[in-house]
């Protein structure tokens, strides 16, 4: 309970707001009052608006239901609307189809080409994000943040395929001893 008059369950909720101001949208118009309400009928204390407008919201509160979401920055077509599906994709598709490619290879058990193809998948897209100026589905989220995160799980993967046991080809001394500290103790 916050204690503000006027909202539902407070004390004060049923005091009326001054006929100053805009009127506050009622259940009728936003959608969520009975549907038995005949739209002619003016709600009381509502101004009649000339032109059709609805009448400005007074609260601040988000609607209860979003009606639309901003695409990402560069998530529109990689190519003209007029080309085939999959050639407007083309930058998801091409990570799909190494990051695809590394998986097959790891499930015939060249696990370590597999899972550096994997990372790898992730740079490209990481790349792609970066130089093109739009590339489909590939936009997940802002610009930055989707270089960021693809960026950082590619090289993790493509260090953990390196450094994967038995004979790694990446050897860093000083997670030997960290490894070799944790199993001792």
């Amino acid at each position: 309970m916050t204690g503000r008059p006027g909202e539902p369950g407070e004390p004060g909720a049923s005091r009326q707001e001054p006929a100053a101001g805009p009127p506050e949208v009622s259940e009728r118009e936003s959608g969520t009052g009975p549907p038995e309400a005949s739209e002619q009928e003016p709600v009381v204390g509502e101004s009649a608006v000339s032109g059709g407008e609805p009448p400005a919201r007074k609260t601040r509160r988000f609607p209860l239901f979003t009606k639309d979401t901003a695409r990402p920055e560069g998530g529109g077509r990689a190519a003209p609307g007029d080309a085939p599906a999959p050639a407007r994709q083309w930058p998801m598709l091409t990570v799909l189809a190494v990051a695809g490619l590394g998986l097959l290879l790891t499930a015939v058990d060249v696990w370590r080409a597999g899972t550096l193809l994997v990372g790898v998948a992730l740079l490209i897209g990481a790349v792609l994000r970066r130089v093109l100026p739009s590339v489909g589905m590939l936009a997940v989220r802002s610009r930055f943040t989707d270089m960021v995160t693809y960026g950082l799980l590619g090289v993790a993967i493509v260090l953990l395929a390196l450094m994967a046991q038995p004979k790694p080809i990446l050897e860093i001394p000083f997670l030997d001893e960290t490894l070799h500290f944790t199993i001792s103790s």
